[in-house]
């Protein structure tokens, strides 16, 4: 690897401690996040529902990222 594309220490403890989480933590969390959207959404509690609604992306993503940790490992 070339000087400029190695990792701060900051970033290689934080891949450290995410590959310690199990990935099927963020496909809970983000399953039990739309249960709950819609849920809110039948309730007719619409700011609830979306802005609960909002965290899914951001949950499957962190669940990627912590598969490409655990795949290639901390570098």
């Amino acid at each position: 690897m070339r000087a400029e594309h190695i990792e701060g220490s900051f970033t290689r403890l934080l891949e450290q401690q995410t590959a310690k989480i199990p990935s099927d933590v963020f496909l809970f969390a983000s399953l039990c996040a739309m249960a709950f959207s819609l849920g809110a959404e039948l309730a007719q509690r619409d700011r609830a529902s979306r802005f609960v609604g909002m965290w899914v992306g951001p949950l499957l993503i962190m669940g990627v990222y912590n598969k490409m940790v655990k795949t290639f490992g901390a570098r």
